[in-house]
């Protein structure tokens, strides 16, 4: 049986694993073949050309063969454009690169998501946007909406789950895990039906990644965290989780 070859492929590692004294295993999210694990072999030699490379957050082109579930590294080269992130942003990334662990299958392509992957890795190590801390939870927000979209668990956000009734502009709508999007109790963190009418909008833009950052930026001028507190109990539901590691992390550093 030949070998299946995969050349020049954009790629950026989630997370990596010892294997043995010298090799790791690396969970890689590509554009085309989504997310993968390959085994870089030697490289943690001081003299492997994988040492400086094959670090998070960072773009890169790989190259990789075979056809068991775990692949072989033959190649990979950073491709510039940022730098890694720092501080914040850093363990924002993390927290980026463990929903992808969790939520998403092995071998299944999701090419805008990964352009998406690829604008929110970008928000977080700009030097401007460290500065805006607004701007970073912006883009962590249309991440974590497109990421629900693309893997199926976000219902549509112009209509009631489950009467499909449509949305009252005036009115106040909760997504709840069980439920989709449904009409809100006083006590629920809940958004009017206008902000989630156009979120649907740009949802189905051309460009979703950049066009809803924009339209969550612009909700959460006023301080509004009800979209955050919705989407986070939504995604640690998914994941089977209370609380993901990545934030547990931010809460315990932000306590010291």
């Amino acid at each position: 049986m030949a070998t299946h070859r995969v050349s020049h492929e954009p790629a950026y590692v989630l997370h990596r694993y010892d294997w043995s004294e010298s090799s790791l295993i690396l969970e890689v999210f590509t554009r085309h073949h989504g997310r993968i694990a390959l085994v870089a072999k030697g490289a943690k030699r001081p003299s492997s050309n994988f040492r400086p490379v094959l670090l998070p957050l960072q773009p890169l082109q790989v190259n990789y063969g075979g056809d068991a579930e775990i692949r072989t590294l033959k190649g990979a080269e950073w491709m510039g454009g940022h730098v890694m992130p720092t501080g914040e942003a850093l363990l924002s990334g993390y927290y980026v690169n463990e929903l992808l662990l969790r939520l998403l299958a092995r071998d299944d392509a999701h090419e805008a998501l990964f352009d998406a992957y690829a604008g929110v890795v970008q928000v977080l190590a700009s030097e401007h946007a460290g500065a805006q801390a607004a701007t970073q939870a912006a883009a962590l927000r249309a991440f974590e909406l497109l990421l629900l979209r693309e893997v199926g668990l976000l219902p549509s956000l112009d209509a009631q789950t489950l009467t499909l009734e449509p949305l009252a502009a005036e009115e106040r709508y909760s997504l709840v895990p069980e439920a989709g999007l449904r009409q809100a109790g006083d006590d629920e963190a809940a958004l009017a039906g206008a902000d989630w009418l156009a979120l649907q909008a740009v949802l189905d833009d051309r460009a979703p990644f950049t066009a809803t950052l924009r339209e969550i930026a612009i909700m959460s001028a006023g301080g509004n965290s009800a979209l955050r507190n919705q989407l986070r109990a939504l995604l640690n539901y998914h994941c089977g989780v209370s609380t993901l590691r990545t934030r547990q992390m931010m809460r315990d550093l932000q306590a010291l």
